[in-house]
């Protein structure tokens, strides 16, 4: 029988990628065999990530990209259509939370930089990988939702509102995109120990509040949102679209 979870021939691009969660689903995919494409800001930051999984004996490139930068994310699909040429799996990662604070005190900077990167640059990467992949006649889209779309995280509105809206976004694109065989999920990790959350897992009340909301009682770690993400993006959900799986310990039961 052949393995379902096999991504061996298969090209993936993850944003987000040089740490945290991105990072754990970067290693873990190219553990299965796909050719791994690091993608966050900084080139030497993904350089770093795909030069560990290559001497691990895995396959990765590094390409830097910021997702909020509309001429960015044209150049990076560019490159892979040079370098790669063809484009298998998108895991739309990279997001931004740069305001942390009551929700009538959000200033326009940071609404603009939140929903640049969360909501458009999700969108647009997206349509690009999606062209990619209508021309192949398949493909797969995952995207990092979070349970804060779900439910709204106290003193983080406008990120909780991205969030919404990409679990609003996956359907829409699996949807539309369904007759292309291409397949569009999202991801819905809780608190998960990472610099990204740090807001929240470094400050001691704001802690041991959220893990009173947790049955499993303890932070995340990123490694244990990427067996999802494997699942996802493999053959193992093939008749899996439009959904949604949440990663929480628990915390939205």
């Amino acid at each position: 029988m052949s393995d379902l979870f096999d991504l061996t021939g298969k090209v993936a691009l993850v944003t987000g990628a040089s740490r945290g969660i991105g990072e754990s689903i970067a290693h873990l995919l190219a553990q299965y065999g796909a050719h791994v494409i690091v993608s966050s800001r900084k080139q030497e930051s993904c350089e770093t990530v795909a030069a560990a999984i290559r001497d691990s004996g895995g396959k990765a490139a590094a390409l830097a990209c910021h997702v909020g930068d509309m001429d960015q994310i044209t150049a990076a699909f560019a490159d892979i259509a040079k370098n790669h040429g063809q484009l298998d799996i998108l895991v739309n990662n990279a997001a931004a939370n740069p305001y942390f604070g009551h929700i009538l005190d959000t200033d326009l900077a940071a609404f603009q930089k939140t929903v640049d990167v969360n909501i458009r640059g999700y969108f647009f990467m997206s349509v690009e990988a999606g062209k990619m992949m209508r021309e192949q006649g398949h493909g797969v889209i995952l995207n990092t939702a979070s349970v804060n779309g779900v439910v709204p995280g106290d003193m983080q509105g406008i990120y909780s509102i991205t969030k919404a809206a990409v679990i609003s976004m996956t359907r829409s694109f699996a949807k539309e995109c369904g007759k292309h065989n291409i397949r569009v999920n999202a991801l819905l990790p809780g608190l998960t120990d990472t610099k990204f959350a740090s807001a929240l897992t470094s400050n001691d009340k704001i802690l041991k509040s959220a893990l009173a909301q947790i049955p499993l009682g303890r932070v995340a770690h990123p490694d244990e949102m990427a067996g999802t993400v494997l699942y996802l993006v493999s053959d193992a959900s093939s008749y899996t679209t439009g959904s949604t799986i949440t990663v929480d310990g628990g915390m939205l039961a």
